[in-house]
């Protein structure tokens, strides 16, 4: 039997990570799918389990053999799924969440339309501004990028199967929880 793929997105800072580190401790059997990346770690990643750390000529190799299933630049740094990752999950009966931005999503959906996406919104700019600043990881110019981006990922959301405003992380939990058990949008 095949799984079934899943697309979460969202802005950054909305809680994705959070909001699937408990979805998937609840569904173990699901697995979420590792993005490689040109960029360099932050405090507490590791390699192969955050994402696979890979330089950027490894990176630009892969595009030009079209081995990504996705793959966007953001802030002077590459990200992608590999294509291969993908179908070996699926084809194993595995359901893969993909955690990608807006642009990967939209390249996933025109190459498998069958995917599920679900957005994560969050519940104002300002709250999201506040998280932003507050994991202190990144400097005010990137900070600033990520918020001039907010607006187009919300509008390009709209076109998701699903959206969850992540306002309570109890709430939003089990509103994925419904998602994947087949429920109402």
């Amino acid at each position: 039997m095949q799984g079934h793929l899943y697309i979460i997105s969202g802005c950054s800072g909305v809680g994705k990570g959070t909001l699937l580190k408990k979805f998937l401790e609840n569904n173990p059997e699901i697995k979420l799918s590792i993005s490689a990346t040109t960029r360099q770690p932050r405090k507490g990643e590791e390699n192969g389990v955050n994402y696979f750390f890979i330089s950027r000529e490894e990176f630009l190799n892969s595009v030009k053999n079209n081995e990504f299933l996705e793959w966007a630049e953001f802030s002077g740094n590459y990200y992608g799924t590999k294509l291969n990752f993908t179908q070996k999950t699926l084809n194993s009966g595995t359901d893969l969440i993909l955690e990608i931005d807006v642009q990967g999503a939209k390249q996933v959906k025109e190459k498998m339309p069958e995917a599920v996406s679900i957005f994560i919104m969050p519940p104002s700019v300002e709250e999201l501004e506040q998280r932003l600043r507050g994991r202190h990881t990144e400097d005010e110019q990137t900070i600033q990028k990520r918020l001039h981006e907010v607006s187009r990922e919300i509008e390009a959301g709209k076109t998701f199967d699903y959206k969850i405003v992540n306002d309570n992380l109890d709430t939003a939990l089990m509103k994925l929880e419904q998602i994947f058990k087949g429920g109402s949008k």
